[in-house]
């Protein structure tokens, strides 16, 4: 039996993990910031009473790793740890009012990135059975995006820190999982004003990354899509990307 410990749950990608997790008959800890969604959530899962909820901002680091070492504590073990909470705000860095809003996007998709899986690597390398930690990155973290400089710097950061995490990791049974999202429909994608090319149902998108996280998979876009769109990214000289992205659509600002 599984035990799986989600932040991020109670909306978007982490829900929709935690009903496919839950259906497959794993023991969930869910981690978001609004108490009533995350009961709301849990009453609508199989077996409720076996799942566990922890109302609390991920930027509390102390909140969160006491959640953490509770839920061990409560399942003997946990074999998969996925962060996945996340914001998404736009900033501009000449306004210095936004430099408050690029440390709080920092603190939510990176820093508690780090502080999310610490507490889980000790009992996983004791028990010896193939574990994961899962980091969700972003296509936006490939190449960074104009009006969305502490989204993209976040999610590149992910995708260094998951990779040297994985590295560090490699002779034991855990494995470091790297997922980035193309365009998700989910509340923090319906915001956008502009087009979202390739744009995926969140069902589908969470039968994709549970298929990465079973088989080990280092690093996984999703879409593929728009796999083949980073691929290209990471290819254009910087005149060219300059070019084609400096009129880019972006997130408004707060």
């Amino acid at each position: 039996m599984q035990a799986v410990f989600i932040t991020g749950a109670s909306s978007g990608i982490g829900a929709e993990l935690a009903r496919h997790y839950a259906r497959q008959g794993a023991t969930l800890g869910l981690v978001a910031r609004r108490a009533e969604v995350l009961d709301e959530l849990r009453n609508s899962l199989p077996d409720a009473e076996k799942h566990q909820v922890y109302a609390l901002d991920v930027t509390d680091h102390a909140a969160l790793t006491r959640a953490a070492q509770d839920f061990i504590s409560r399942t003997g073990g946990v074999q998969i740890v996925i962060a996945n909470a996340g914001i998404s705000r736009g900033t501009l860095t000449e306004h210095s009012e936004d430099l408050a809003v690029f440390e709080q996007v920092i603190a939510t998709n990176l820093t508690a990135t780090a502080v999310t899986f610490a507490p889980f690597i000790a009992s996983m390398r004791a028990s010896g059975q193939p574990c994961r930690l899962v980091g969700i990155g972003s296509v936006a973290g490939i190449r960074g995006l104009p009006g969305a400089e502490a989204y993209s710097a976040s999610k590149a950061a992910v995708i260094s820190y998951c990779e040297s995490l994985r590295l560090e990791l490699r002779a034991s049974c855990i494995r470091v999982v790297t997922i980035c999202p193309g365009y998700i429909d989910t509340p923090m994608t319906r915001v956008n004003t502009y087009a979202m090319p390739f744009l995926m149902p969140v069902e589908k998108f969470a039968v994709r990354a549970i298929g990465a996280i079973r088989n080990g998979d280092s690093y996984r876009i999703i879409p593929w899509q728009m796999g083949w769109v980073a691929k290209l990214l990471r290819l254009l000289p910087n005149w060219a990307f300059d070019l084609a992205f400096s009129r880019a659509p972006r997130k408004q600002r707060e």
